[in-house]
């Protein structure tokens, strides 16, 4: 028996090493209408924005400001990473390419944007599971239009409130921030 509770000691004091050791790379997404997955390791050395988005919802319109904020600073790094998701007040109930098409008719959206997924509860992306458990139960969405701040070595270092507008002082300073740190 004490030879047993040893080995789940051991496996538990394993499984928590790794995931202390995770970094946002770890994680992929599938992609809204491409057969490629949406890889965060495939944006190495970026400073990354991952922002739960949906096309009902009174925050929709900061797709216009993230499309100007990705347009202005991609050339300098930037990534943003669009994750459609119906979980709060079942404002993104649309099938992919109607969410695709949403985003390119109505913004001119061109930065990356995933299939749709639950963030939050049982069934929520291990991204976000992730992003709770290193940024803390708090830093959770609340709502859409919640963005999380990942720097170039893949570590989040923060993240925004849904009424953060992507033209904030406060996100624009920290994203700007990111991009000027390692080049």
């Amino acid at each position: 028996m004490k030879q047993f509770i040893l080995t789940i000691i051991g496996v538990f004091m394993v499984t928590t090493q790794a995931s202390a050791d995770q970094t946002a790379y770890d994680f992929s997404f599938d992609a809204l209408m491409a057969e490629k997955p949406i890889k965060i390791s495939n944006y190495r050395e970026n400073v990354i924005l991952v922002v739960n988005t949906a096309s009902k919802c009174g925050f929709t319109g900061q797709y216009k400001g993230l499309e100007a904020l990705y347009q202005r600073y991609r050339d300098d790094g930037l990534v943003i990473i669009g994750v459609p998701s119906n979980d709060f007040g079942q404002q993104e109930p649309g099938s992919n390419e109607e969410i695709a098409n949403f985003c390119k008719i109505n913004y001119g959206v061109t930065f990356p944007i995933t299939s749709k997924y639950s963030i939050k509860g049982d069934n929520a992306h291990p991204f976000y599971e992730y992003a709770r458990k290193k940024l803390g139960f708090d830093t959770a969405p609340k709502w859409n239009f919640h963005k999380y701040l990942i720097n170039r070595q893949g570590m989040l270092v923060n993240y925004f409130h849904s009424a953060t507008k992507p033209d904030s002082d406060r996100l624009v300073k920290a994203i700007t921030s990111l991009l000027k740190e390692d080049q």
